[in-house]
């Protein structure tokens, strides 16, 4: 009776264990690593010539107000300024930025997590990424450059 008694507790005590880490694991993700997730992605599906604005998977990684004002904003051909929105350039080179994304560590402003992110190897370009969490995840709320104001 002891040892089904002292197998029964081990076996709880893994399976609690278990759903631990996951939460702990799902909590873990940063507003950095989301960055990076989104801009790999969103690279990605650029290179297969689909326009990831248009993708529903955006709202894995974009808060939905925001993909949705930008959604509408391209219906009616009215996109803030004259590049991509999330990159901020109007043509790149696919391959060396997928192979090169670097985003730094979020400076956090209250609930607000901004994300400095530098792309390429060569012709470097940077933006910042405002985040924030909603629910378990870090959505996209903004994207700007680092250029000065012309």
């Amino acid at each position: 009776m002891k040892k089904i008694f002292t197998f029964s507790v081990s076996v709880w005590l893994l399976v609690c264990g278990m759903f631990l880490q996951q939460a702990a694991l799902a909590d873990s993700v940063t507003p950095d690593a989301s960055t990076k997730a989104f801009y790999a992605w969103y690279i990605k599906r650029q290179s297969n010539d689909v326009y990831p604005l248009m993708d529903k998977g955006i709202y894995t990684y974009v808060a939905k107000a925001t993909a949705d004002k930008l959604r509408n904003a391209y219906h009616h051909n009215r996109l803030p300024g004259d590049s991509d929105y999330f990159t901020k350039v109007q043509d790149y080179d696919e391959h060396d930025w997928a192979a090169n994304i670097a985003t730094r560590p979020a400076v956090m402003l209250d609930d607000v997590a901004v994300v400095p992110v530098t792309f390429g190897s060569t012709d470097k370009v940077s933006v910042l990424v405002f985040l924030r969490k909603q629910g378990d995840a870090w959505k996209i709320t903004k994207v700007d450059d680092t250029r000065d104001l012309q």
